[in-house]
């Protein structure tokens, strides 16, 4: 579809000194059950010179502090790091074109927003017009036309500035200068870096971000090299010096270039890509697993990993923002020309229900109502566990995420309440035994919802061991007293249970202290089986309860055996290609029911420790009831083992085995 020096400076690239802002100095994930965020992207391109954008929104770095707001409204995405690169329009040789800054310390994007902005005073009391602006942009090392952000959340490599996005591959030519930031991790990252020594490169690092930008700087230098044979000296047009670097710029096929990169690319992705000369590339996976939106006003393009953002950012509705459809790239030239193309094939769309359950925001009216019918769909087993005794019964949640679900489940289970209060009058009417005092007993019979937990902000913080560390966890959730009796059952939703650590760790224990007769543990997602390697970090698969629960359970009823069975085959297929392979590790989990499986975990996350000595029950989501709740999203992977690309059978294969070996490695 188509939609009408340092040696750096003396290529025009300048790293900002602040680039060094991180010292080795990173934030560590929230203290609740960890399972690695995903990152954020964020891109900006000014449709309008400077001066205009100054003139008509007061402020000519009005894009920089877009792109800061877009930034800060996906702090969930990333907590160990950001970055940003800006693109200057239009600047003389020997002038600084391609900005960049990135930091690992605490507070990230304020140190960036003050980094970013200290010069632009100079801007409040200048007017701009078509002739200041290149000694303006040259003035203030960030004020630019074009803005990439990046907030990561590390789920591989280390936690330093070096890995934080945008990253750089420099060159003396504009056009072949290139900055990539995404959300993204390659099943099959080091048969790719393989390759590229097969091109007969020397590549530096083998992590998946470095093997992309590597792998696209390779095929950016080939379309530059086939243009200059058509167009250079020798060709029909005979073209030289700047002419010919300016024809071959303009004429840059960036489909073209991400159609040859990407033949081979297994994993879920959403990057974007600047060039030095002012054109811009954003790309999706062919199986929709990682989310990514855009807009177009008159003044700006922009693109971001959730539409809230887009939304709130530019005042623009919802349904306006638009996401880039699966196995398409984005694609902004100099000029302003944009086109949205498929670059692949296509595949069948596996987009990731784990975004619309926890990853997101829930300010996404399509997400805020699909958490509430995860709830809905767990109020009737609810209510059946509990004997449908709703007046000796509390509800709560986990804060903070869970509490869309959680109101789902409570305004399921009071009208499920109502409708059966209803029958029961109606079967008494209808034998005319109806009286007063019964009809005022079925009013009163209402769910009885507080917010039970609290969760301590203030504990997000620096953790330097595991002592610290579990000291902390067992604080950072505050409770209420006195509004849960003794003769209560404390229903209790989380967003989902993934490892059950902090459950047992902490949750489980603080919630004891209100002494309810029993409490239920809810779980908004189904039970995480399977590893996941598109961006989660979640690989290894003896950390997740619903496999430690699976191998007991195994062991109770004497069918161990399976296990070396399914290790037999495991390594029989090991060296096989992916499109080959075979889930053999769901012979595991065949034995079982979902509820055998609850049970046993129950029996898992019960502190060892607790003086709560009441009764404990888990509940999952099923499968049936998140496509229900999620019907547009097929991505469940993690929960059926249903993977959406080969190399995801591979990574189960090897997780499998590197847990029989006893490898507490990542398994790609």
């Amino acid at each position: 579809m188509r939609f009408v020096r340092s040696p750096d400076v003396l290529m025009g690239i300048s790293v900002h000194a602040v680039a060094s802002i991180g010292s080795g100095e990173y934030p560590s994930s929230s203290l609740s059950d960890p399972i690695g965020h995903e990152c954020g992207l964020a891109m900006v391109r000014l449709k309008q010179p400077l001066h205009v954008i100054q003139e008509r929104h007061g402020d000519a770095a009005w894009g920089l502090r877009r792109l800061h707001l877009l930034m800060e409204k996906q702090r969930n995405r990333g907590q160990d790091g950001a970055g940003i690169a800006t693109i200057k329009l239009d600047m003389p040789p020997g002038v600084p074109f391609l900005r960049r800054m990135r930091t690992t310390k605490r507070n990230a994007l304020e140190r960036m927003l003050d980094a970013t902005t200290r010069d632009m005073g100079v801007l409040q009391n200048t007017t701009l017009h078509s002739e200041n602006e290149i000694e303006l942009k040259t003035a203030c090392d960030f004020l630019g036309e074009i803005y990439l952000g990046h907030l990561r959340y590390g789920t591989h490599s280390g936690r330093g500035v070096s890995n934080c996005h945008p990253l750089l591959r420099k060159d003396n030519t504009a056009s072949r200068n290139l900055a990539v930031a995404g959300n993204f991790n390659m099943t099959n990252s080091t048969e790719l870096f393989e390759q590229l020594v097969e091109y007969g490169l020397n590549p530096v690092g083998d992590s998946d971000t470095q093997v992309i930008l590597e792998r696209l700087g390779y095929f950016l230098d080939l379309e530059h090299r086939q243009l200059r044979q058509a167009m250079g000296p020798g060709s029909f047009l005979g073209l030289e010096g700047r002419e010919l670097a300016t024809s071959i710029s303009q004429e840059i096929d960036l489909t073209r270039v991400i159609k040859r990169a990407s033949e081979g690319w297994d994993g879920g992705y959403l990057f974007s890509g600047l060039l030095g000369n002012g054109d811009v590339f954003v790309c999706r996976d062919p199986a929709g697993i990682r989310p990514g939106f855009w807009i177009e006003t008159d003044d700006v393009i922009a693109v971001a990993s959730e539409r809230p953002p887009l939304s709130t950012v530019f005042n623009i509705k919802p349904e306006d923002v638009h996401p880039i459809p699966p196995g398409h790239v984005l694609v902004i030239k100099r000029d302003g020309t944009v086109t949205l193309e498929r670059f692949t094939d296509p595949m069948p769309e596996k987009q990731c229900t784990f975004e619309r359950i926890y990853f997101s925001r829930g300010n996404d009216p399509d997400i805020y109502r699909e958490r509430k019918q995860l709830g809905c769909h767990l109020a009737e087993r609810v209510l059946d566990l509990i004997d449908w005794k709703v007046g000796s019964a509390v509800f709560s949640f986990v804060p903070n995420t869970a509490e869309t679900a959680y109101l789902g489940l409570v305004q399921e289970a009071q009208r499920l309440v109502r409708m059966r209060q209803v029958e029961a009058v109606w079967d008494h009417i209808q034998k005319g035994t109806v009286e007063r005092e019964e009809l005022l007993s079925l009013q009163m019979d209402l769910v009885r919802s507080e917010r039970v937990a609290h969760k301590d902000q203030k504990l997000r913080t620096f953790i330097t061991h595991d002592a610290a560390r579990r000291d902390l966890v067992m604080h950072i959730y505050d409770i209420v007293r006195d509004i849960v009796r003794p003769s209560d059952t404390l229903v209790m939703i989380d967003d989902s249970i993934v490892r059950g650590t902090t459950l047992r760790e902490s949750i489980i224990t603080i919630l004891g202290r209100l002494n309810p007769s029993r409490i239920i543990i809810v779980s908004s997602a189904p039970p995480i089986c399977y590893p996941d390697c598109y961006g989660i970090d979640m690989s290894q698969l003896d950390r997740f309860v619903a496999f430690q629960a699976a191998i007991a359970l195994l062991h109770d009823s004497g069918q161990e055996r399976i296990l070396d069975v399914i290790e037999a085959d495991c390594r029989a297929q090991a060296d096989l290609p992916p499109e080959r392979m075979k889930n053999h590790v769901a012979r595991l989990y065949e034995p079982f029911s979902q509820t055998d499986i609850e049970k046993k975990i129950a029996e898992l996350i019960r502190p060892v420790d607790s003086d709560w000595n009441g009764q404990l029950d888990v509940i999952y989501q099923s499968v049936e009831g998140l496509h229900k709740a999620i019907p547009g999203f097929k991505g469940d992977w993690y929960f059926t083992g249903d993977y959406p690309t080969p190399g995801g059978l591979k990574v189960l294969n090897q997780a499998y085995l590197n847990w029989r070996d006893g490898l507490d490695k990542r398994a790609y």
